[in-house]
């Protein structure tokens, strides 16, 4: 059994003249929930896009759950689920017809079941039968999180998934993101720019500057690297002008 949830070897991309990611050595052990910080333009969006099999590496390799992830990208796919900072949902039609419809496209026959069940751990069984076209932010991100774990994945990758969210929403979806890693089993890949957010939440971070790989460690270790440091914040600005 391979021991890294996620392992990237010199990945890296480049648009035209651009290097938007230079190669990346990454490892994430199981039950991780690894938030991926960096400025925007950093590289982050394109690291899950890759990681996603949204994109083709310009160089490099990376596995998922032991999962070559350019030899064998379909059946990545099934180690995956992915939930993308703006959230494609049909207005018009309810939730169960949303998610059956995603759940179909993944090739479920027969998918109801699941749908319910995932819709009640998420506390969110009560709106299946109403469109989601007069839902909040914070509700469809219920819906696209539902959608993103219906076939019971190892990696969940989630692209800014408080951005927009009022306090409220950020506290129901960190609450969510820790009990899918400790009930589910689920190693969460998170960018955010939400540094309060990852104190509450993750388990280790990684720093991308300019593309590049600027630091990663446990939060834990972090913060003790730092002790003249008074947030995550400073620690983050500290690392970043290095």
């Amino acid at each position: 059994m391979t021991t890294f949830a996620i392992a990237t070897n010199e990945l890296s991309k480049t648009f035209k003249d651009k290097q938007a990611l230079k190669p990346l050595t990454l490892k994430i052990p199981f039950g991780e929930i690894f938030g991926f910080l960096g400025h925007n333009g950093a590289g982050k969006t394109t690291t899950i896009n890759l990681l996603t099999t949204l994109l083709e590496p310009t160089s490099g390799s990376f596995e998922i759950a032991g999962v070559d992830g350019l030899k064998s990208p379909k059946e990545l796919r099934g180690q995956i689920g992915y939930l993308p900072e703006s959230i494609q949902l049909y207005n018009n039609m309810t939730t169960m017809e949303n998610l059956r419809f995603f759940a179909r496209l993944s090739g479920m026959a027969k998918p109801d079941q699941r749908i319910l069940e995932v819709l009640t751990f998420l506390d969110f069984v009560g709106n299946k039968d109403k469109k989601v076209g007069t839902f909040s932010k914070g509700m469809r991100q219920r819906i696209g999180l539902a959608q993103s774990i219906l076939h019971k994945p190892k990696v969940l990758f989630l692209d800014e998934p408080t951005s927009g969210l009022d306090p409220e929403g950020v506290l129901q979806l960190r609450e969510l993101i820790l009990s899918l890693n400790k009930d589910l089993g689920m190693t969460i890949f998170m960018n955010t720019h939400l540094l309060s957010e990852v104190t509450k939440t993750c388990t280790s971070i990684g720093i991308l500057r300019d593309g590049k790989l600027a630091y990663q460690n446990s939060v834990a270790a972090t913060l003790a690297e730092f002790p003249d440091r008074e947030s995550l914040e400073a620690i983050y600005m500290n690392i970043e002008a290095a």
